[in-house]
């Protein structure tokens, strides 16, 4: 019988070597991964049937679902994102959100309009809305896309541009405002929380997100700091002690805490964010909501699962399965992070929520 110490010991070897796999994953060809995820995802030919039959009558239902939607999920769904133009309208629809000045506008409606593929999209549509849109694009692009070739329509192609990037950014903005209301559902969190209220009803559940870059300076470490402990107890009051699985919760950008989040900072990071982290993550278990550390570039990877890893073992998280973590599950360590992840839930004693995510 293994002393706790030794049990303890083995947990620790057991989850460094799961590290050291997540680390070797890393540095695996891709070829070599994919080919041995397809091996092990073979079935016969009536699972796959079987499988395929599910996959699209799921898919189906939602196509379905979202035709009795407005005229912005028609969009979405016309422009999707497996087209040069739906890349250009998500480009759009969350660049907008951000760019304060005309002349930056301009140019991103030139960069991400001009080039793209909108007479293909014409007709395709039964929204009146999102034909309409596609013939405004299409327009769009051949207006600020005229040949330059000699002095006198030089001088016209630049009235005419200068002029129609008025009316054509007016138009974008408002469109992408209507675009960016599907995935950015408030300018505060009250707002999105109540957005929200309308689909829970529904089934769904929610994780509020704040959009952001990283933190450059201490100032705006603080700033986020504050604006994610105000998220929380915002959504811990509406959640009405629904618990974390049932009821809302936070995601949090870690990298918003510490103008310096980066592996050379590794032990700056500990002493100054973790602190930070674990306030807001006991705030949140006072609320009794999720609170969910968001994925990072692929250089923080590390000092994520570590600071995954810091917040399942706080003896003052104890008794609280709202910890949660989104898992990069396109990428070459997928698996092995799986793996890690269980192996600590296992070893902490806790359930550890995961959001699947590309990557």
């Amino acid at each position: 019988m293994l002393s706790e110490i030794e049990t303890m010991r083995t947990v620790d070897t057991d989850l460094a070597t799961l590290r050291q796999r997540i680390n070797d994953a890393s540095a695996m060809r891709e070829e070599d991964v994919v080919q041995a995820l397809m091996r092990e995802a073979r079935m016969d030919a009536p699972t796959l049937a079987k499988a395929q039959e599910l996959a699209a009558r799921l898919a189906q239902g939602v196509r379905d679902a979202r035709l009795d939607a407005g005229g912005v999920d028609l969009l979405t769904q016309e422009f999707s994102l497996d087209s040069r133009e739906g890349i250009a309208l998500m480009c759009l629809a969350e660049a907008m959100l951000r760019i304060p000045d005309t002349e930056t506008r301009n140019q991103l409606i030139r960069d991400k309009i001009v080039d793209a593929d909108w007479r293909a999209h014409i007709g395709k549509s039964p929204s009146l809305f999102v034909n309409a849109t596609a013939w405004g694009l299409l327009v769009t692009g051949k207006l600020l896309k005229q040949p330059d070739e000699k002095a006198l329509a030089e001088a016209l192609t630049r009235v005419v541009r200068k002029g129609g990037e008025a009316v054509v950014r007016a138009g974008v903005a408002y469109a992408m405002r209507m675009l960016g209301k599907q995935f950015v559902t408030g300018q505060t969190i009250e707002e999105a929380i109540g957005e929200g209220r309308k689909r829970e009803s529904s089934g769904y559940r929610y994780t509020y997100d704040m959009l952001g870059e990283a933190a450059l300076t201490d100032e705006d470490a603080q700033a986020y700091f504050e604006s994610y402990r105000h998220a929380i107890e915002a959504i811990g009051k509406d959640a009405r002690a629904r618990g974390p699985i049932e009821g809302p919760g936070v995601s949090v950008k870690i990298s918003g805490l510490h103008p310096r989040y980066e592996s050379m900072q590794r032990e700056r990071v500990l002493i100054e964010l973790y602190p930070r982290l674990l306030e807001l993550a006991q705030l949140a278990k006072r609320y009794g909501i999720g609170f969910h550390l968001d994925q990072e570039e692929s250089a923080r990877f590390e000092l994520t699962l570590e600071m995954l890893e810091r917040l399942c073992r706080e003896p003052g998280l104890r008794g609280w399965n709202g910890i949660g973590i989104s898992l990069q599950a396109y990428q070459k360590r997928g698996r092995a992070v799986a793996d890690w992840i269980i192996a600590l839930a296992r070893s902490t004693g806790r359930r550890i929520n995961i959001r699947l995510v590309k990557g």
